[in-house]
This record gives C-alpha cells, sequence and structure tokens, in this order.
C-alpha cells in the first residue's frame, strides 16, 4: 500500500512538473499588465533633491505595488544624498520602430519635475515612465496631461519584466527545482522510506489528495484534477513566503490583481470544460423548482458561475495584501514618532519591532493557509462540476 502511494505520489509530481510549468507561463502575461498606478511618486525616493518628511501611505503602496525594479533598502533616507539598492529589470517594448529593450535604471536614473505638480516622471530613449506606467514621450518630450492630471500620452505595448513577473519566476523555478529533486530521489529509491524532502513535502502531497481532493470530488475523478491542485497549492505557498523574506524586495506576488486573476481564469475554465450534464442541468433548469421561482434562480446561478472564481481571486489579493500593509504600519510608527522625536521613535521602535515579528510569525501561518483555502475551492468548484446526478 506504501508502494502504491509513492508511486502514485511520483505520477503526481510528474504532472505537477510540467502543467505548473505551464501555469507559470500563463500567468507570465497577466503580470507585466497589472501595473498599478497607486505606485506613483514613490517609485525612487531618490527622485527629489530636496529633503521630505516621512509619508507613510506612499512608503506603503510603493512596497505592495508592482514596480520596473527590485528596490532593497534606502539609506539616509528622505535626505539629498540618500543612496538606494537596487535590482533594475529590463523594459522590453514594442515601440513604433520595432523592439527596444533597455535596464529599468535608465527610467529611475533620470527623474524630472512635472511643471506645477509635486509628481516626477523618466524619461529615456523616447518613453516615459510615469507612474509605473510607459508611454511614448510627446513631441518635445515629457508628458502632456489634461485638466485631471492624467497623461494624454499614446501608450507601447508593454512586455517588461516587473517585480510581481520576477518573484512568479523566481517562485516557479524554486517549485520546480526543489520537485524535480524529490522526484528524482522517489525514482532512485524505489520502494524505501523518504528522508530529507521528500519526508517533508509527501505527506503534504497526499494531504492534498487525501484530504482536499477526494472529500470534494470523489476517488474515481480526484486524480485528473490532482496536478493543477498541487500545482497551485505549491506555488501559491513558495510566492507567499517569498513576499515575507525581508530585504528581499518586499515581492506581493498573490497580492497582484493580475496574477490571481489568471489562477482564477484557469479554475473558471477548468470547470466549465469538465461540467458534466447535471452540473448544468442544475444550473440552467433545476429540477423540483416550480416555474416562477427559475427565472429568479437560473440568473442567479449563471451569474454564480463567474462569482465563484472572481471571489477566488479578490479573497486571495486581499488577504495577502493585508498582511503585508500591517507589517508596513508597524514600520512606519518608527519613522512617523521618530520625525517628532528621537526618543519617541525608538520607544515606539520596541513596541513596533515586537508586533512586527508577531505578525511575520502569523503571516507564516497565512501563507500556507490561503494557498489551502484556495485549493480546497478550486477543489470544492471542481467536485461540482463532475459530480452525477442522485436519484432518489
Amino acid at each position: 500500500m506504501a508502494e502504491k502511494t509513492r508511486v502514485s505520489a511520483v505520477k503526481y509530481l510528474s504532472d505537477f512538473i510540467v502543467k505548473g510549468a505551464f501555469c507559470a507561463f500563463l500567468t507570465y502575461f497577466s503580470g507585466f499588465a497589472n501595473l498599478q498606478a497607486n505606485a506613483s511618486s514613490s517609485l525612487d525616493s531618490g527622485q527629489k533633491a530636496e529633503p521630505k518628511s516621512f509619508n507613510a501611505g506612499e512608503m506603503i503602496m510603493h512596497h505592495i505595488s508592482d514596480a520596473h525594479e527590485i528596490h532593497f533598502f534606502t539609506l539616509n533616507e528622505g535626505d539629498a544624498g540618500a543612496h538606494h539598492y537596487s535590482f533594475y529589470l529590463p523594459i522590453i517594448i514594442k515601440g513604433k520602430n520595432g523592439w527596444d529593450v533597455f535596464s529599468s535604471s535608465h527610467f529611475y536614473h533620470h527623474p524630472k519635475q512635472i511643471t506645477g505638480s509635486h509628481d516626477v516622471y523618466m524619461e529615456h530613449n523616447g518613453y516615459v515612465l510615469f507612474h509605473e506606467q510607459i508611454y511614448y514621450a510627446g513631441p518635445n518630450g515629457g508628458l502632456t496631461m489634461d485638466s485631471h492630471g492624467h497623461p494624454t500620452n499614446e501608450k507601447p505595448l508593454d512586455m517588461s519584466i516587473t517585480k510581481s513577473v520576477a518573484g512568479l519566476f523566481i517562485a516557479g523555478i524554486l517549485v520546480l527545482l526543489i520537485f524535480i529533486s524529490v522526484a528524482s530521489s522517489y525514482k532512485k529509491r524505489r520502494g524505501m522510506a523518504p528522508r530529507g524532502l521528500q519526508s517533508f513535502l509527501e505527506p503534504l502531497i497526499l494531504f492534498i489528495r487525501d484530504e482536499v481532493a477526494v472529500p470534494s470530488i470523489g476517488a474515481k475523478k480526484a486524480d485528473k484534477f490532482m496536478p493543477f491542485l498541487l500545482s497551485s497549492f505549491f506555488f501559491i505557498w513558495m510566492a507567499n513566503i517569498l513576499g515575507l523574506i525581508p530585504f528581499l524586495g518586499g515581492f506581493n506576488v498573490m497580492g497582484t490583481l493580475g496574477v490571481t486573476l489568471v489562477l482564477a481564469t484557469v479554475v473558471f475554465i477548468i470547470t466549465t470544460l469538465n461540467g458534466n450534464r447535471n452540473y448544468w442541468v442544475h444550473i440552467l433548469w433545476p429540477h423540483g423548482v416550480p416555474l416562477p421561482i427559475k427565472f429568479i434562480l437560473v440568473p442567479i446561478e449563471i451569474i454564480g458561475i463567474f462569482i465563484k472564481p472572481a471571489v477566488l481571486m479578490i479573497r486571495l489579493t486581499a488577504n495577502i495584501t493585508a498582511g503585508h500593509i500591517i507589517i508596513l504600519s508597524f514600520v512606519s510608527l518608527i519613522f512617523i514618532f521618530g520625525q517628532q522625536s528621537a526618543g519617541a521613535g525608538y520607544g515606539v521602535g520596541v513596541g513596533s519591532l515586537l508586533f512586527m515579528v508577531f505578525m511575520n510569525v502569523i503571516e507564516l501561518l497565512v501563507a500556507f493557509l490561503q494557498a489551502y483555502v484556495f485549493t480546497l475551492l478550486a477543489a470544492i468548484y471542481f467536485g461540482s462540476a463532475v459530480e452525477e446526478a442522485h436519484h432518489h
């Protein structure tokens, strides 16, 4: 029985590697399209030469939003001599004259002030970066703004590697490397007790199968959906853990709406394509329901088809983002009180540090819990799609 269980684990791992890579590839094409407009004026604190007071909201939005750089830390924050340590990501643009590829450092190192505003933009090679959005530069360079302060410049096709996309690649590569190693160990140690990473991951794999997939979908059909369920669970978990590592750039992969949108869309597609006759009859013409009630119930059921994956998307994004905001808020308290006096800053810093440590421990649990809940709900949706009719 144990040997059969391990053979099943190897089978799941093989499917997981192939389909997990495919899902990561799909998710890439959402990451670059989800550059949030809130990344605004805090793209690089060195953009303004004059000292300025600490802005907690600006700092928090800078760290949780997508960007074209991975910012590690800043020395002398807010001073004219501030020094930023960042990894600048590649800009990949399909412009009017073909593809342009260059480092985002060309943007971040050349800030320009917008006339009559405290906002700044960056310009390089005929392109403008403003609020992490890339536009064509105007005929005389720079941005053209409307009466509401929104750029009217045309946008090129932006296929750049952003921070969220880089986080996707890092999480995906780590998961693939780990499971390729584990699958190789299974082949070399066939019939032997697991050890190392095997002993850590095998219970999790079997947990997803025996406690999530089988109860939600059924023993006969669970294997069909196991590759995606394993892929989503470990990929989300790894991405969440990546965002909790200090001084690694503040990744917020699962807090990026474009990423969770693709994951939820894949769940929607799998559910829709696998829906059997009973599933669609229950939605479109439920048995045993009076005709007047059907005219009310059927539209609700049809809307529910789209609401379910939307709930998956919003729940995962909101929970992960909220955790980052809470931790960054405690960091902000130190600087806010430190502006009043050094003593207040140090005093509040002790309490903030303790709460930050506590919240990081909680976030480790949340990282696992959110991956589990997403996988569980996906399995429930799949189970409802393939459930056979019950005859009484």
